[in-house]
């Protein structure tokens, strides 16, 4: 099993990769590789920086390679970075690369997604929120019976049946070598002698205390590297070497390793502690600048702390990207708070991911689409902590409310609806005095609820929305309430006054000068009611402007619902070659985004060209696929008579030219593809040739009863977003 929906965050067997050496536990990797085998609950734990995270890591992937091909994945599940209890059933979702546009709780989602499969979970720094994660694994537990976890943390989740596994810091000969390897890497070399074996056994062998030294090696002796850390182990017991607690020697090396750091470089790591997760360069030049540390400065002191180990660099789909490990942070947050500044720098820290929420807005709409994806993925943690920090301040309310409405593409075109619609509701649970913020949030708000097939809460807040813009004299909102609010006709197959809300958001919008993605979808979704009337040249007129303006802005993932418009146009004109090759585009985009909706919309229309291809077989499988996807997308379909019909007149052919029991095989065989099988499969597939084609439909498109086939136009983005 490569993973539930997507393979991005699982894997069979290979570990990610890392840019340091793994050095020693082989005798615990095998013995923690074991006990996965023997016990569904295993729980590595071990004082701070002592390991836990990368021999779990490595346990599971050895575990996963000894599974029977194609039997078990695996996913790391990484919760420091987590503040919030709410978060972690959403962290959990996240690292699985799993995506529900429903309105089920991202706990349903788990148990649906994760049922009859073997996996295991990897959950990394639990320890704060330990209450939250010990109820969640133990009903995940209960209900999957081929699911495993592998807790690493600083103490037990204290369930039944959990098998604990103490880890001891690395033996002598270990923790040589992890300190040469270290230093080496610095362009140090260590030999083998006393000094150096007495100073990783007054480090305890803890793998984080022997890189921080490591860090040191480029400057002092091993020798003076001793002697320096054996003064602070007296100042902190009174001076007998006896007296040391047990692991108090990884706080004594960020102690003394902190004290050995120039003031710049104590102040930066003070500073970077505000960060969740991961940072770029750019982050902490504005957020840690100034007050006796210019932005000009930030990089020369950032490569210090980089060279001492303070922090670990990493490569991402975002670009290079920064770490502090959460020992180092902690250590450093202390220090933030000591000198009263933390305020200030959550504030600036808040303030520079509302203005990189407000770039990506903007960029969403250009040819940087896919980079501001990237970019908002790798931030999320970072975005969660200003939202939060927006939420619970005093006076900080709207930007809380402007920052959750301004990601509106983070939740909708990167399949994040659940969560986006938490932040949203919790946002406008708090007055803010700023209706502007209030009604940006609430027009999204209403989109999402759209897309979630949530349509008496989207309908009650459209139309407070409208009614609190048009006393507000806010055109803009007016003309969101609008257009979402034809979304919402169109979905309930009401096309007439679909077509007139949207027509008058269109107008509304060009009074305004308004052109971004969320305009085109306005367009998108006219067309498709058009063409549900049957009007499928004013549709194509649409649709052909709508591919115009993104191919002018670099705009890929509103185009991919005008492509699907038009896949159904050429499909109708008896052109299913010209239609495949519109819907393959349209569903690579969609898939890239992780755009569920659009995905299965295009599978749905790809199982009609390809029975018209004269491929019965395939075309029941893709109906299969799309039907395993439609749960997380809402109902099925959306309930309408005129989305349903092309997949009614697919499944009355195929089921024709195969019979009952053939059509129900290669549906079951469909529905065993996970999302990126099924997108593979779809976008690979050759063309046949069209043996007995069905014919295009002509005239008027008809509302369909129960158990009629007649021919439909394409079907839109639920909500806000067309879909074709």
């Amino acid at each position: 099993m490569r993973g539930p929906h997507s393979p991005g965050p699982w894997t069979d067997g290979d570990p990610p990769l890392e840019l340091t050496a793994f050095v020693g536990r082989s005798a615990e990797l095998a013995e923690l590789t074991e006990a996965l085998g023997q016990a569904r609950l295993v729980t590595v734990t071990g004082t701070g920086g002592v390991g836990k995270s990368r021999l779990a890591v490595r346990a599971a992937a050895r575990w996963a390679a000894g599974e029977p091909a194609g039997g078990a994945g695996w996913a790391r599940v990484e919760l420091a970075p987590v503040r919030d209890p709410q978060f972690v059933e959403y962290a959990v979702v996240e690292a699985l690369g799993l995506t529900d546009h429903t309105t089920r709780s991202p706990r349903q989602t788990l148990l649906e997604h994760l049922a009859d499969r073997r996996a295991l979970l990897v959950l990394d720094g639990f320890e704060h929120l330990v209450a939250t994660c010990a109820e969640l694994v133990a009903e995940l537990l209960r209900e999957l019976p081929g699911l495993r976890v592998l807790a690493a943390g600083r103490r037990p989740l204290s369930l039944a049946g959990e098998r604990l596994y103490p880890l001891a810091p690395l033996g002598a000969d270990d923790a040589v070598r992890l300190l040469a390897d270290r230093a080496r890497a610095q362009g140090v070399t260590v030999s083998d002698g006393d000094e150096v074996r007495e100073l990783c056994g007054r480090l305890e062998g803890i793998p984080l205390a022997l890189e921080l030294a490591a860090g040191r090696l480029r400057a002092l002796s091993p020798g003076q590297v001793l002697r320096r850390l054996d003064d602070r182990f007296r100042l902190l017991t009174g001076g007998g070497r006896d007296a040391l607690p047990r692991h108090q020697a990884l706080r004594t090396a960020i102690g003394w390793s902190h004290e050995l750091c120039t003031p710049a470089e104590r102040l930066l790591w003070a500073r970077l502690s505000v960060f969740a997760g991961t940072f770029d360069l750019e982050a902490a030049e504005y957020v840690c600048s100034g007050d006796g540390l210019p932005a000009g400065d930030v990089l020369d002191v950032l490569s210090e702390l980089l060279a001492q180990s303070v922090l670990a660099r990493e490569e991402s789909p975002a670009g290079p990207r920064y770490r502090m490990l959460d020992t180092v942070r902690a250590y450093g947050a202390e220090w933030l708070a000591a000198t009263g500044d933390a305020d200030r720098l959550r504030r600036r820290h808040r303030d520079w991911y509302l203005g990189l929420a407000t770039w990506c807005e903007l960029e969403w709409f250009s040819p940087r689409q896919r980079e501001v994806a990237a970019r908002v993925d790798a931030e999320l943690p970072n975005l969660r902590a200003a939202l939060e920090f927006c939420l619970t301040g005093p006076g900080e309310a709207h930007l809380g409310q402007h920052l959750a409405g301004s990601l509106w593409f983070c939740w909708v075109g990167c399949g994040r609806l659940s969560e986006g619609r938490r932040w949203l509701e919790r946002g406008l649970e708090r007055e803010s005095g700023y209706e502007r913020s209030r009604l940006k949030a609430l027009w999204v708000l209403g989109y999402v609820t759209i897309l979630q097939g949530d349509t008496v809460p989207a309908l009650r807040t459209l139309r407070t929305c409208r009614e609190r813009a048009e006393r507000a004299a806010d055109a803009t909102a007016v003309a969101y309430a609008e257009h979402r609010t034809g979304c919402l006709a169109l979905v309930g197959d009401d096309l007439a006054r679909a077509e007139t809300l949207l027509r008058a958001a269109l107008e509304r919008y060009r009074e305004l000068g308004e052109l971004n993605g969320n305009v085109l979808m306005a367009q998108v979704e006219l067309a498709m009611a058009r063409a549900f009337q049957g009007d499928l040249p004013e549709a194509v007129r649409l649709c052909e402007d709508v591919r115009r303006v993104c191919e002018d802005h670099g705009e890929r993932w509103a185009r991919s619902y005008a492509l699907y418009v038009l896949a159904y146009a050429a499909w109708a004109g008896g052109d299913p070659a010209g239609a495949r090759e519109l819907l393959t585009e349209s569903l690579a985009h969609a898939h890239a985004f992780r755009d569920l909706l659009g995905s299965v919309l295009s599978l749905e229309l790809l199982a009609l060209v390809t029975v018209a291809q004269g491929d019965p077989v395939e075309a029941a499988v893709l109906q299969g696929a799309a039907g395993r996807l439609w749960p997380s997308v809402g109902l099925r379909l959306f309930g309408s008579a005129y989305y349903s019909a092309p997949h009614e007149r697919c499944e009355a052919a195929a089921r024709e030219a195969l019979g009952d029991v053939r059509y129900a095989e290669c549906v079951r065989e469909g529905a065993g593809l996970d999302r990126e099988a099924a997108v593979a499969r779809a976008l690979r597939r050759r063309e046949t040739g069209a043996l007995g084609a069905l014919p295009a439909p002509r005239g008027p498109v008809a509302r369909t009863r129960p158990g009629q086939c007649e021919p439909a136009a394409s079907p839109t983005r639920k909500g806000g977003e067309t879909a074709g």
